[in-house]
């Protein structure tokens, strides 16, 4: 039997969580990241219980977003919060695989997609029996590939795309969004604490852009030296924590 409650998000947004189907650091560090401002027309591929555009949508009423994901169960978690929060007119759940969304939805017309992937290669690392965790974490549906190619054919020209992964995927990643006309444009290292190596990346690609100028950013550090959230991450993660940190 499935554990289904809610999370806050902060600013009074919940999210419907269950044992297979939850968000973790990873997920508030891009939707931080990604963050669209004003008037913007974005896509969540893989987007799972909905947190990333509930999180957009969280301070910024003035957003379009398509939540695409190919699990059944996972769609209907994410609507049931999109109905919670009164989000009908902001964010629309679409369960379709991202490998088939011709027609479906409209390309070159978005300003942002978003994906927080698979970070084990297809056949790579120990399979998850549940089979929604392996979908989560392993690359079963879709490769890097498969989202390079959606994100490119679903943003304008100009158009952002944002994706988090390990850090020996950096290379994997960077080529893919190459391949399919997406230039990286800013990278940012995550660390635990200073005396870690990164655990994660944040990377932003843009369509057509031109060629070379990538902006590496300062590190972000998840601890202080205490071993306590850092100030930035207190400012990213304190809303969602309301109070209990």
């Amino acid at each position: 039997m499935q554990n289904i409650h809610t999370e806050p998000l902060g600013n009074g947004i919940k999210v419907f969580v269950s044992d297979s189907y939850h968000f973790s650091t990873d997920t508030i560090l891009l939707a931080d990241f990604s963050k669209p401002h004003g008037r913007k027309k974005c896509v969540d591929l893989g987007t799972g219980c909905g947190t990333i555009p509930l999180l957009w949508c969280r301070n910024n009423r003035s957003l379009e977003v398509f939540a695409v994901e190919i699990q059944s169960n996972a769609c209907e978690l994410a609507q049931k919060s999109v109905e919670l929060n009164n989000l009908g007119n902001n964010i629309k759940i679409l369960n379709y695989d991202l490998k088939d969304l011709k027609g479906k939805i409209p390309y070159g017309y978005f300003d942002l997609v978003s994906c927080n992937p698979p970070y084990k290669i297809g056949g790579g690392g120990i399979m998850n029996p549940d089979s929604a965790r392996q979908v989560a974490r392993h690359e079963t549906e879709c490769t890097l590939d498969d989202i390079c190619e959606c994100a490119s054919k679903l943003l304008q020209f100009g158009g952002r795309f944002c994706i988090c992964q390990r850090p020996e995927r950096l290379a994997d990643v960077m080529e893919s969004m190459r391949k399919f006309s997406i230039e990286p444009k800013i990278l940012r290292m995550v660390q635990q604490r200073t005396a870690k190596a990164p655990k994660l990346f944040l990377l932003e690609g843009r369509r057509g852009g031109s060629r070379g100028f990538l902006n590496v950013l300062p590190a972000l550090f998840i601890e202080n030296e205490n071993g306590e959230f850092s100030e930035e991450m207190i400012r990213i993660y304190g809303s969602y924590k309301e109070g209990r940190i």
